[in-house]
């Protein structure tokens, strides 16, 4: 073999190795992920539940300096905290079911005098006056110096307790332990926002599926243009949700944004039946709940037109340099000990200096879609929002990063097009933020072109 020969070779093997490592590098196609038995998920939830009980609920008890915490409820008449602290396998309150939770301090002599704070619990069911005889005497043995209930004016996941149930319990509490009632509404909401370390990996694992579901919704699988209509794709999403075992909190929502149409107004289309056509935008928003834990996705994707073979440029330009562009920096403010006021403000000073028009409204997410913590704007509001805006991040929290970007499409003569994403994060222990599986940085696409519409549309 000549030198020339080896050298071509050569040559040729180092091509096929840095081919093979750009491919490699590619992001794999997201996949379903089959849920445990109902079993199993029981089991897993109420691992996470008892770590709460056992950790987080006696570190917030210590933070707030609270002594006792009363949560109560009747059947159907449940506190929103309730959701937060019931075993997997309880469905709502039975008769009243009232729960005590009263910080013990414990004194070690070693390690210089640490001190333990652990949690007593104590479990009232019952549907006789016997439940405030019972109530008053745990209260009475604790002796708090500090008793919380659930009354907040301003934040629903920290007034939970009904009003009739208030009365009950002020009655049965007695003047004295009455006088010792405060309300810290940050111990319901942080119960409710801390998530537990071993929830991110099935977290994760439900993220990929509805990156999967998203996926094959818009493609030619599902969407035939001429044909295929927004509502069928909504069901689709429905009976696609069903069949992993999951549920929904809210119905799908699926829309278009075509050359043409005047849709810069946030949400102006939802709930409007549309046939999809070639050269549309898609867009959709959907939220699955599985172990009890709630996501909330919002994707994009484009109807090729007849002859096109990739997306216009204008509209990739508008994912990536608009409306990633925004994620990214509400991404990066999103800081442990700032308020959802500070990062609204601070990310849209920033939004406006990269010449972006767009709207944030990210929300913390978890046990709920709309979960407890702090708020990051509304759709409506772009200000400062009193109360729910007030509230800090926490570590061990999560997000749904949700905005829109106004994006001026040079192919559509310059027609501006909302680009709505919506992508969780996860804030960990030491205060980083990670994407929960990732967020959409290509358009998903409809190549329909090898299919034949008419018979389709016959069948």
């Amino acid at each position: 073999m000549s030198q020339t020969t080896r050298l071509r070779l050569t040559s040729l093997f180092f091509v096929i190795i840095f081919a093979t490592l750009v491919l490699s590098v590619q992001l794999p196609v997201p996949k379903y992920h089959r849920l445990p038995s109902l079993r199993q998920q029981a089991k897993i939830q109420d691992a996470w539940r008892q770590e709460r009980i056992n950790n987080v609920i006696p570190a917030l008890l210590n933070k707030y300096n609270i002594d006792l915490w009363i949560v109560s409820q009747r059947e159907y008449a449940g506190d929103t905290v309730f959701w937060s602290l019931k075993p997997a396998t309880t469905f709502a309150a039975r008769r009243r079911t009232l729960q005590i939770f009263e910080r013990v301090t414990q004194k070690r002599l070693w390690g210089l005098l640490q001190q333990s704070t652990t949690v007593r619990v104590h479990t009232l069911v019952d549907n006789t006056d016997q439940i405030w005889s019972d109530l008053r005497s745990a209260v009475d043995a604790a002796n708090p110096k500090t008793i919380v209930l659930n009354i907040d004016s301003d934040i629903a996941f920290a007034d939970g307790l009904h009003a009739g149930e208030r009365e009950a319990i002020e009655l049965a509490l007695g003047e004295h332990n009455l006088a010792k009632v405060t309300r810290e509404p940050r111990l319901a909401v942080e119960l409710i926002e801390t998530r537990v370390k071993a929830m991110i990996q099935p977290y994760k694992e439900v993220m990929e599926t509805v990156h999967a579901m998203i996926t094959e919704a818009f493609s030619d699988d599902v969407i035939v243009p001429h044909v295929t209509t927004t509502e069928d794709v909504v069901w689709w999403f429905r009976e696609r949700i069903q069949a992993q075992n999951m549920t929904t909190w809210f119905q799908p929502i699926v829309d278009v944004f075509r050359r043409g149409d005047d849709s810069t107004k946030p949400n102006e289309a939802e709930g409007t039946v549309r046939v999809i056509l070639p050269g549309d935008i898609l867009w959709c928003d959907v939220g699955v709940v599985a172990y009890g834990l709630a996501t909330d996705t919002q994707h994009l994707g484009y109807v090729l037109r007849d002859g096109e073979d990739e997306v216009p440029e204008g509209i990739h330009e508008g994912l990536r340099s608009y409306a990633n562009v925004m994620q990214d920096i509400v991404k990066e403010e999103i800081k442990v000990e700032r308020t959802g006021n500070e990062i609204l403000a601070s990310s849209l000073e920033r939004i406006n200096e990269k010449g972006i028009t767009g709207t944030v409204y990210s929300h913390p997410i978890g046990d709920w879609g709309h979960s407890a913590g702090p708020l990051i704007g509304m759709v409506n509001l772009q200000e400062s929002i009193p109360g729910k805006g007030d509230l800090k991040v926490i570590p061990n929290s999560w997000f749904s990063v949700e905005l829109q970007a106004l994006v001026p499409i040079p192919e559509w003569d310059g027609q501006v097009v909302p680009f709505r994403l919506e992508e969780d994060i996860y804030v960990d222990e030491t205060g980083a933020n990670h994407w929960v599986y990732r967020r959409q940085e290509e358009m998903h696409i409809v190549d329909w072109q090898s299919k034949d519409v008419t018979l389709v549309a016959q069948e």
